[in-house]
């Protein structure tokens, strides 16, 4: 399957300013595409939704249409896909919502992997409903956080289940479809933080056996907003805190305020480019969909292949993403200098690759670093040339 990375790259304005962006797991750039699509919402007729007016039919069909295009993205339900403004704000909404039902006894268990987003949620109202907080390790030498390391801290008092799909620090990619067996045989909900995971794989939340996936579309080219992925019959389970005259229907029960109309229309915006990244491909949405991240993966997987031989060269970087199986995300750090030196040097010759913890706190205390280190992440609109201007940067850095 043809990946034609420069036809890509002119999708995005914002590379025209020249800098090589290895930011991507912060945010990544946006198409015109998209950008369009939030424009051409805001100037034309909107108000709330409805089926009278023509205001009110374009916001109808816009929510619609991005409750269908996110759920072709995810291998979802269009009836369970939840907008929020942001995965943080609707985890930390679903944890509240489930801690209803937790009392003392009851065991929630979380991740040394997770951004904090899909931890401190988790511990808080495990805490307010005095639930017992069980901790996932991983193993620090291989970065790998296995099924067992799962099965170890599950019981029959397990309630929920907190795991990344893929770390934002390291990339790490857990076993999600191992791991939700093992949780549904105590009985147990999966909760999952695929921010960083869609990004960067075709998501099956059906065939993994997920019970909650939470994502955020600006990881993918889209608008800073927040998207939660569950069955609408689990959905029909949760009452949430809601004002009184709002709708008791789901998914809209879960969505507190008026819809940002603009950013869904560039989410639908997003879902189609994401779909037309591998070419011209026969088949549904859904299926180029699938078929274009998997040319994403083959192409991304080069590219980091080629970072790696090129560190390996650097006797003074260490490289902390080591697992088998895990996004093309690398955390570096240098023997006598620090990661915020290195990013800061990269900065001035137009490379774009930060430095921190993002907000793993977990997983960078685990690995003994508590101010993380230089973060290199690929996105598809990278190239040969971005690499080797990372590599000559790099050398220069630590030679």
């Amino acid at each position: 399957m043809s990946f034609d990375v420069a036809a890509v790259r002119a999708e995005f304005p914002a590379l025209a300013a020249g800098a090589a962006h290895f930011d991507g797991p912060g945010g990544s750039q946006t198409p015109r595409v998209v950008a369009r699509a939030i424009h051409d919402t805001l100037v034309s007729p909107i108000a709330n939704r409805g089926t009278v007016t023509r205001a009110e039919r374009s916001a109808e069909a816009i929510v619609g249409g991005s409750r269908a295009a996110l759920a072709d993205l995810l291998g979802a339900d269009p009836g369970g896909i939840v907008f929020g403004r942001s995965m943080t704000q609707l985890t930390f909404d679903i944890a509240r919502t489930l801690a209803d039902s937790w009392s003392a006894g009851d065991e929630v268990v979380v991740s040394r992997l997770d951004h904090d987003a899909n931890v401190r949620p988790w511990v808080i109202w495990a805490e307010k409903a005095g639930a017992t907080v069980r901790w996932i390790d991983f193993d620090p030498e291989s970065t790998e956080l296995t099924p067992q390391h799962v099965a170890d801290q599950l019981s029959d008092r397990t309630r929920l289940v907190a795991v990344t799909g893929a770390s934002n620090l390291i990339g790490t990619r857990p076993d999600l479809a191992a791991i939700a067996e093992q949780v549904h045989g105590t009985g147990a909900l999966l909760y999952v933080d695929g921010v960083h995971l869609a990004a960067h794989a075709g998501i099956d939340i059906a065939a993994l056996g997920v019970d909650f996936f939470a994502c955020s579309p600006y990881k993918f080219f889209g608008p800073h907003f927040g998207v939660l992925a569950a069955s609408p019959a689990l959905l029909e389970t949760l009452q949430p805190d809601k004002l009184l005259p709002s709708t008791d229907a789901v998914p809209e029960r879960f969505e507190l305020g008026t819809l940002p109309y603009e950013l869904l229309a560039g989410a639908t915006a997003v879902v189609d480019f994401i779909a037309g990244l591998g070419g011209e491909l026969a088949g549904d949405r859904r299926e180029r969909i699938l078929a274009s991240m998997a040319a994403v993966d083959e192409h991304e997987d080069r590219l980091r292949q080629r970072i790696e031989a090129g560190l390996a060269e650097l006797e003074s970087v260490t490289l902390h993403s080591r697992a088998r199986h895990r996004t093309p995300t690398l955390l570096l750090t240098f023997a006598d200098r620090s990661a915020g030196d290195a990013y800061r040097f990269l900065a001035e010759l137009d490379v774009n690759a930060p430095a921190g913890t993002f907000y793993a706190y977990e997983p960078a205390r685990r690995l003994g670093l508590a101010d993380g280190g230089l973060r290199v992440g690929l996105a598809p609109y990278n190239d040969d040339s971005d690499v080797d201007r990372l590599l000559d940067g790099l050398a220069k850095f630590v030679g």
